[in-house]
Formats: structure tokens, C-alpha cells, sequence
């Protein structure tokens, strides 16, 4: 089975640590252009999330990081958040695609509600298409994954989404705060279209870490039994102390 997490900011002993326990990859999302990202998060800065992706890339973990349309950006925002993706080295093995299913009552639902109608900010359907297939050309070899808000989509939308460059789905009822499809619904739609999914990738790193942590373990086991056996054989090492003299409160003399 693949693992992949989302923690959160790491630094490089972090990601080190989690690549030594088998994780194939990290989500991170640095979810708009550098120019937007202000408006949408204020706890951290964009170079905050750049480094976090760097530091799991160096320790060989494969690195999942896309974004959120519909957050109020620009069609330039758009190009802005390619940019910085196709600048990645290496490029993001998964670049999941989210389209933002405002939750009413929330800072940008209620932004995006004020909008007039014919406003730039409101996001459209070609500008999905386009910042799609805008990536597939400009990363060949990434995954990318249509994530949160495909629901809200017609089925010869979606098709034309894998048309132009998907090649990944999330699916099962719920994802986190929003609907999804299910799978039951994908599987169907997938078959009328003539759609295959991909068969399950290697085992063969997660087998040699288990292979490598059980090794450790038993020398780690070996080791134990060997100094029992000897402290056995030898009895414990403590110095005797006159009967008239009493140890100090807590410790004991060793020789």
C-alpha cells in the first residue's frame, strides 16, 4: 500500500525521519500564486509551504502539491500558480486540482457572495479546463489528481477535464467538509467513457523497509539476550558496604 500524509510544515530531519519509516508521499498544497496567497492564509508566508515541499524532495519523498480554484483569484493568478509548480525540481509527482465549494458562513463564501455577477473573480468552467491542460503541458509527467468540487460538474465536463489532461480522481461520498462522488457512481461513468483505472504500483520499497526495520529489531533482540545471559552468569556488580556505614539516600556504589 502507498502512504501519503499531510502534517503540516516539516523540516529536513522531519521529512528524513519520514522517509526512513516508508512514506511515499507528502501532501502540501501551496494552493494559489504567490501574489494571492495573502489573501487566503495568514499564518504562514508562501516560502514557508516552498520549503516544507523542498525538504520532503531532498529526502526522497514524492512530493503531492496543487491547489484550490475558485478561491477569488484571476485568470493571472492562474498562470502565477502554474509558474511556481513548473519551477519545481523536480516536478510534483501529484498535482491535485481543487475546485472551492464555499461553506457558507465562511470568510470567503460570504466575499465571494458580495461579488457582482459578471465579476472576473467568479470562477468558470474554461478556466478550469484551461489551467488543466495549461499543466499537463508544462509537467508531462505528473499526476493530476481532480479533487474537491468535481461533483458539482456535469459528466461530459469531467470527461473533458480527463480529456485535457487529468489522469487521477478522488472519490468516495465525502471529502472532508463536501460531497464527492462515490465510487460506485465513478466506476460506471469511467466504464461508459472507455477508462481504465491504473493498476496498483510497486510494493517492493515498502517490503524492503519492513525488511530492513524487522533485521534491525532482531539484532536489537540478540543483543538484549546476550547481556541478560552474561549479567546471569556473572551476578550483579555491586560493591559491598559496611554494616556500619549507610549508602547514600538513592544511589549505589559500583565498581
Amino acid at each position: 500500500m502507498e502512504t501519503c500524509v499531510t502534517l503540516g510544515m516539516v523540516d529536513e530531519k522531519q521529512a528524513k525521519t519520514l522517509a526512513e519509516s516508508g512514506l511515499t508521499a507528502y501532501n502540501h498544497n501551496i494552493d494559489t500564486s504567490r501574489e494571492y496567497y495573502k489573501h487566503v492564509i495568514s499564518t504562514r508566508n508562501y516560502d514557508d509551504r516552498l520549503e516544507t515541499i523542498k525538504n520532503v524532495q531532498k529526502a526522497g519523498i514524492k512530493a503531492c502539491t496543487g491547489g484550490i480554484l475558485g478561491l477569488g483569484e484571476t485568470d493571472e493568478d492562474h498562470v502565477g500558480f502554474l509558474y511556481t509548480l513548473s519551477n519545481m525540481d523536480p516536478h510534483p509527482e501529484s498535482l491535485p486540482i481543487n475546485r472551492l465549494i464555499a461553506i457558507k458562513g465562511t470568510p470567503i463564501e460570504e466575499e465571494l457572495s458580495k461579488l457582482p455577477k459578471d465579476s472576473k473573480r467568479h470562477l468558470k468552467f474554461d478556466a478550469i479546463l484551461r489551467t488543466i491542460a495549461t499543466a499537463r503541458i508544462l509537467m508531462p509527467e505528473s499526476i493530476i489528481r481532480f479533487a474537491a468540487g468535481r461533483y458539482t460538474m456535469k459528466e461530459n465536463e469531467q470527461m473533458m477535464c480527463f480529456m485535457a489532461g487529468v489522469n487521477a480522481i478522488f472519490t468516495g461520498e465525502k471529502m472532508l467538509t463536501t460531497m464527492c462522488n462515490g465510487w460506485d457512481e465513478d466506476k460506471e461513468m469511467l466504464a461508459r467513457w472507455g477508462l481504465r483505472p491504473m493498476k496498483s504500483f510497486s510494493h517492493i520499497k515498502h517490503a524492503s523497509v519492513l525488511e530492513k526495520q524487522m533485521a534491525e529489531k532482531a539484532k536489537e533482540n540478540a543483543e538484549y539476550m546476550e547481556k541478560a545471559a552474561a549479567e546471569e552468569q556473572c551476578g550483579p556488580n555491586v560493591a559491598a558496604v559496611p554494616e556500619n556505614d549507610a549508602p547514600v539516600s538513592g544511589s549505589r556504589a559500583q565498581v
